[in-house]
């Protein structure tokens, strides 16, 4: 009996992280096939914009905020994680261009078996060391707002580096499975073609990798995140420390994107596991993997867009140099200063006996 759907069975694969397509020897519906090919084509058009614009956006302003934060100002605790986060996102869209080369050739890979596991492995690199250095950030604020003094006397620059190489030597521990299933093979329909897909050789295998993104790429860190924040937010409003601060809103932002950009690929992550089981998810699958993949890899090319629209008087620094509107979103942050002053007003009030 033939599959209803061609979507769960076609060994060719597509630009995206981890796109519809297992590598099973299953039987084809020839008609099915066709329509979805169709249709493929017709919405590929979408990712192949996005993708060009996130590009140039990606690497233009990934490429100035590590200029400025990596070359022009001072070395900084808060320059460390922006610069470790730029280098991620641009790492990503430099090479978007062999994604958009290769949707717009029907899905054929002329870059070879190396090339074709090194871009599915950046995309997943930049996921984990993005995440995870928004958690570094905010267990960074956590601990600067409810140990100020220990923060001023430990948090350096040095120390921040070390962190952040731990975080990128665990993202590539996370995304190195892509290394393993990411293939090169012709097309099943057209020899000539080659595709670049996962091979997944049983189904517990690609449920495995999904559920594990799932959990390391998203539930965690963001579990992490959403318990930090909230113990800042109670703890400058108990202490009245509420003034308005653009770099806790840089952050927030950031985070939101992050959420806003992924939250909806996760999703169709898990649709894609239950397609096989019900055929009519297809057409579901075929429209809305390009959208949300899409909107992921936007995340790449936003943050220095919020970097500089989110900074302390933005037009007013704007009007002397673009140095110093991102100068004023990569500053520190003003709760974690009024924090440690209070602190200290109350250990020297204690000494003094008062």
């Amino acid at each position: 009996m033939k599959n209803t759907t061609a979507l769960t069975n076609l060994p060719i694969n597509n630009s995206y992280p981890d796109p519809p397509g297992f590598h099973y020897d299953y039987e084809y519906d020839e008609e099915a096939y066709m329509f979805e090919k169709t249709l493929r084509k017709r919405l590929n058009i979408v990712p192949m914009i996005i993708y060009s614009l996130a590009f140039l956006l990606g690497v233009i302003g990934n490429g100035l905020v590590i200029f400025i934060a990596g070359f022009r100002m001072k070395r900084t605790v808060n320059t460390v994680w922006f610069l470790n986060l730029a280098i991620a996102d641009f790492a990503f869209t430099f090479f978007l261009p062999l994604s958009i080369v290769y949707i717009a050739l029907d899905f054929h890979w002329p870059f070879g078996q190396a090339i074709c596991k090194l871009n599915t492995t950046l995309a997943f690199l930049n996921l984990y060391a993005s995440v995870y250095l928004l958690t570094i950030i905010s267990i960074d604020r956590f601990i600067s707002v409810f140990w100020p003094v220990w923060a001023q006397n430990h948090r350096t620059p040095r120390l921040a580096f070390f962190v952040a190489l731990g975080v990128w030597i665990l993202a590539f521990v996370l995304c190195s499975p892509n290394l393993y299933f990411r293939d090169t093979a012709p097309d099943y329909h057209d020899p000539k073609k080659i595709n670049c897909y996962s091979k997944y050789s049983s189904p517990r295998e690609h449920h495995a990798m999904t559920i594990s993104r799932f959990i390391f790429g998203f539930v965690i860190p963001f579990n992490i995140i959403v318990i930090c924040y909230g113990a800042i937010v109670l703890k400058l409003r108990r202490n009245q420390l509420t003034e308005s601060n653009k770099p806790f809103k840089v952050i927030t932002a950031v985070i939101v994107a992050f959420f806003v950009c992924w939250l909806p690929y996760h999703i169709f992550s898990f649709i894609e596991l239950k397609a096989r089981e019900d055929p009519d998810l297809g057409l579901v699958l075929i429209i809305g993997v390009p959208l949300t993949t899409s909107l992921a890899f936007v995340n790449s090319c936003l943050n220095p867009i919020l970097y500089a629209f989110m900074g302390h008087d933005f037009k007013e620094r704007l009007r002397y140099s673009l140095f110093s509107a991102f100068e004023s979103a990569f500053a520190e942050d003003s709760s974690q200063s009024l924090v440690t002053n209070k602190t200290r007003s109350s250990v020297e009030l204690d000494s003094q006996g008062v």
